[in-house]
């Protein structure tokens, strides 16, 4: 019952109760399946060794600063408790995955929820972009409708965006989630089984490709060319798999796939400015920050990038606490996603089926699946990465999500006795200080370098 929940609370969460419910979202329908989940994830969680990761250490950092930043920033108690009512939901889908999808079966699974998640928005968006007019949607009181939202590109022109509702109601939102699950749709893939990978694969994929393009997003097509760049690099090297990426970046702006908006250092200008407005608040309040969601308040617009706004609102603690939760995601896909590093396993008694009938049954993974899924996060990470960077979206539940498939398919791989143990608890603190300092050292020299390109 509680994977089935949980798949309902991720689908919610991207789609928004009054799509899926209707007038019934009138009674908080997402609060109620969150408190049914978190009441039956207790017994499960107190017998699980998920709270020793530093994952889970990391998010009860970020949710303790969270509350924190508010409180000292703005000396208001409620604003504290709202703003960590505002982190929770998100940091909850890490211990979701970990808990219910433990089991490549439920991992194929919650893949396929988010991307049926994916194509719904793709074609009611399509629908709702060819029978609107851009001038019609930017004359209404929002600028947008349902599926679509009006902006002036570069050249004067008004053209629609493609959005979501709910917490991907942003085209770069959208397209952040596009570009995550891309790579994912991969682990359908069946060698010698054409027909069923056009079906579960190509066709999926083309329908992600077309609604990237719909979001416009400049973000959106750097995270693709970031996915191509490092899936290529294995196959064909660094440079050839770099100038393949260029070509291709070069062929969408010519295609105008970010509907007429340049992709350049000047015309980012507006947003180094934002960046060099974040670091000053962290100068300033360098310990909790600003306050958690408070950025675009006193900057009248938020960081476009997800180091800033985490180092600007949540200070030295959150930037912290943000890099552990990272650092040991990315180390352990790495090890998983290396063949030296996986060994052959042996079978391990797994929970299959779904509510109401669960059973128990032996699993197997083989070592070629395991690398497989390990690389396909991989570059759903590098994905996210790209995007974040362009992006203030520190905080969102595509990470968390992501997080939670690492950390469940690296259990496999250690339960199994295919993959060394995870580094000392010592170490990965250590060099998640070292790595929260490396980003807001990057972040500076890049600031730096633009500002004397400007």
């Amino acid at each position: 019952m509680g994977f089935a929940l949980s798949i309902v609370y991720f689908v919610t969460y991207y789609l928004s109760p009054p799509t899926l419910f209707g007038p019934l979202a009138v009674a908080h329908v997402q609060v109620i399946i969150a408190a049914l989940v978190m009441l039956i994830s207790l017994p499960k969680l107190a017998r699980s060794s998920i709270g020793k990761t530093p994952q889970a250490v990391a998010l009860v950092g970020l949710s303790f600063t969270v509350g924190v930043s508010s409180l000292v920033a703005v000396h208001w108690a409620a604003g504290a408790v709202q703003a960590f009512l505002g982190f929770i939901p998100n940091a909850f889908g890490y211990f979701l995955v970990c808990l219910y999808c433990d089991s490549m079966k439920k991992l194929k699974i919650l893949i396929l929820s988010i991307l049926l998640v994916c194509l719904f928005v793709i074609v009611r968006g399509s629908v709702e972009i060819s029978q609107e007019s851009p001038d019609a949607v930017a004359a209404t009181p929002n600028g947008a409708s349902d599926y679509a939202i009006a902006q002036v590109n570069d050249n004067g022109e008004v053209i629609l965006r493609l959005r979501g509702q709910g917490n991907i109601n942003d085209p770069n939102d959208f397209a952040q989630l596009i570009a995550c699950t891309i790579p994912l749709i991969f682990i359908f893939w069946r060698p010698k089984r054409s027909l069923l990978n056009v079906i579960c694969v190509i066709l999926p994929l083309c329908a992600m490709l077309a609604g990237a393009f719909l979001t416009h997003s400049r973000g959106g097509i750097l995270a693709l060319l970031g996915i191509l760049l490092v899936a290529a690099r294995r196959r064909i090297g660094t440079v050839p798999a770099a100038l393949l990426a260029g070509g291709l970046l070069a062929g969408a702006l010519a295609l105008h796939f970010t509907g007429g908006r340049a992709i350049s250092a000047s015309a980012g200008e507006d947003r180094t400015m934002l960046w060099g407005e974040g670091l000053g608040m962290l100068k300033a309040h360098p310990l909790f920050g600003v306050g958690y969601g408070n950025m675009i308040s006193l900057a009248d617009n938020t960081a476009h990038n997800s180091i800033v706004v985490c180092a600007a609102e949540l200070g030295s603690f959150g930037l912290y606490f943000w890099a552990l939760f990272l650092y040991p995601t990315m180390r352990n896909v790495l090890v998983i996603a290396s063949p030296e590093k996986v060994s052959e396993g042996k079978p391990i008694e797994v929970e299959v089926g779904f509510f109401p009938v669960e059973r128990v049954e032996n699993e197997y993974i083989d070592r070629a699946d395991l690398i497989r899924m390990g690389r396909l996060l991989v570059l759903s990470l590098a994905g996210f990465l790209v995007t974040a960077w362009f992006l203030s979206r520190a905080f969102v539940l595509t990470l968390f999500l992501l997080g939670g498939m690492v950390e469940v398919v690296f259990e496999m791989g250690l339960q199994r006795g295919m993959i060394a143990p995870r580094l000392p608890m010592p170490k990965v603190l250590l060099n998640s200080g070292v790595l929260a300092l490396a980003l807001v050292t990057a972040m500076y020299i890049m600031l730096r370098t633009l500002n004397l390109m400007h």
